[in-house]
């Protein structure tokens, strides 16, 4: 069974000690301890040696997704010194001023594949060029951006035939026309299975659907659905 869990900010916005308090005893393997603004990462990252993560076999941190250019040194310097934890750390590519500053973290960075609203990262092509960049950075997907982007699905069989080896993690919702995470719809779930195949069974499976406390079961039903092990169409 794929390790499967939740980011805190998709549970409880801006509150990632609500968002674990809501995962207690739900029995789900993995966590994405979110930042996804500014002023997110300090006290996430302070409250990190106080935090209970003991029943989680996969921790995450989401680094902010927008980022100030002048910000971006300061930004490093407090996610290199979470490197040790051996936690992967998400980033988005197109917050990325300076390359070769993230470079140096190596395997420690996880790349996101972007939505439609973004200039960059949103393609196999696009990602390529990212990598090349990051060499040794790894891959987090996300399947509803890609599916968003391309709904036939043929550029997320492209991404994960191509940066496989990358793959670090999968980020898992219905993403809207507007760029926001909903819950997944049974067109998300058939759309999602048609690649399910092409995901590693031991790689973590990171909901970002935003559900009350009472549906996160009936949600991570859907996603295994959605994304089961050795699952393949006729396409592929």
């Amino acid at each position: 069974m794929r390790p499967i869990g939740f980011s805190t900010g998709a549970l409880a916005y801006a509150d990632f000690r609500e968002g674990l308090r809501m995962l207690e005893g739900r029995g789900v393997q993995a966590v994405e301890l979110s930042a996804l603004r500014q002023e997110e990462l300090v006290p996430l990252l302070q409250a990190i040696p106080s935090l209970d993560l003991s029943g989680f076999e996969y921790v995450s941190i989401h680094a902010p997704s927008q980022f100030d250019a002048n910000w971006e040194r300061s930004l490093w310097e407090q996610i290199a010194g979470e490197v040790r934890r051996g936690w992967p750390i998400v980033l988005h590519p197109d917050a990325i001023s300076d390359f070769g500053l993230w470079r140096e973290l190596g395997a420690s960075i996880c790349i996101e594949n972007m939505d439609k609203r973004k200039s960059i990262g949103r393609s196999a092509a696009e990602l390529a060029r990212i990598f090349a960049q990051l060499p040794d950075a790894m891959f987090c997907f996300d399947i509803g951006h890609a599916r968003q982007f391309d709904p036939t699905m043929t550029e997320a069989w492209l991404i994960l035939r191509e940066f496989g080896p990358r793959l670090r993690q999968v980020h898992v919702s219905e993403v809207n026309t507007r760029s926001k995470h909903d819950c997944l719809s049974y067109c998300s779930i058939l759309a999602f299975q048609e690649v399910a195949h092409l995901i590693p069974e031991n790689v973590p499976l990171i909901l970002e659907t935003p559900v009350p406390e009472g549906d996160i079961g009936a949600e991570i039903a859907k996603v295994r659905e959605a994304l089961p092990i050795g699952q393949r169409t006729m396409a592929a």
